[in-house]
């Protein structure tokens, strides 16, 4: 009994110790770039947004919101599973908001906008 109640024990202290985001599969927004409302010099913008999680890109969009009022649908790569990439050129001066949506591994979608702006 002494070695079931102590396996009982280091079983209850993993699950008590063990970080939470890694027992959900949630894509929680870890990193952006650009950062929020930072201003990029030049007219290419790397886009490039990490999260807590493993993303299907296939089933993920990134949307960019024009100064103008329109929209660009970005093609997006993935480089690490839980990395979302794009790039986009020859955009003017303005302000942008790049929306995006995608799905974690756990079936989850998450969205989000990051607003940011071109000199």
């Amino acid at each position: 009994m002494g070695t079931a109640f102590s396996r009982g024990i280091a079983l209850a202290a993993f699950a008590f110790t063990y970080p939470i985001s890694n027992l959900d599969g949630h894509a929680i927004l870890r990193s952006t770039a650009p950062a929020v409302n930072e201003v990029v010099h030049g007219t290419t913008v790397h886009i490039r947004l990490q999260f807590s999680s493993r993303i299907d890109v296939k089933r993920s969009r990134l949307i960019l919101l024009l100064p103008s009022g329109g929209e660009q649908v970005l093609v997006a790569d993935q480089p690490s599973p839980d990395i979302v990439r794009s790039e986009v050129a020859e955009l003017a001066p303005g302000a942008y908001i790049l929306r995006w949506q995608v799905l974690a591994e756990d079936g989850h979608i998450t969205r989000g906008e990051l607003p940011f702006r071109t000199q």
